[in-house]
């Protein structure tokens, strides 16, 4: 079929999309806020998996509970602690951005400095407890 130049010059112009087709992010905040949610909240799952599974193991041999016990109280599960305790707070303060985003009528137009704002209360959290933390890990 010929198209005839007529034809063609009479067809509407074809927009050039001004954002890049195939996601919602490149990159920007929204994509990791995105990201780490779900990276911390699956993290915090499996946790809460293994915690459940090494406390009900009292029940079917007291001697295997202290076994599993004795192996959370070296210097590599009481850095793993400070990662999960890092998981469990950025996970909380971005939960509460994600509600207002969702639910606070300006949360959209003010996403940016929420998850900023997350960041830096995340920070200030985890230089308080790590110290701390890693003084009662190493210090015994």
């Amino acid at each position: 079929m010929h198209v005839s130049a007529q034809t063609a010059a009479a067809a509407p112009a074809v927009k050039k999309r001004k954002t890049p087709g195939g996601t919602l992010y490149r990159g920007n905040e929204g994509m990791w806020s995105w990201v780490l949610h779900r990276i911390t909240g699956v993290a915090i799952f499996f946790f809460l998996l293994v915690h459940v599974l090494d406390t009900a193991l009292i029940r079917v041999s007291p001697e295997a509970y202290n076994a599993v016990i004795g192996t959370y109280q070296t210097p590599i599960m009481g850095l793993g602690e400070v990662g999960l305790v890092g998981a469990i707070v950025f996970h909380a303060f971005n939960g509460i951005r994600v509600i207002l985003v969702d639910y606070w009528s300006q949360g959209a137009k003010h996403q940016r400095a929420m998850f900023w704002t997350v960041v830096v209360l995340w920070v200030i959290v985890m230089l308080a407890f790590t110290p701390r933390h890693l003084m009662n890990v190493f210090g015994h």
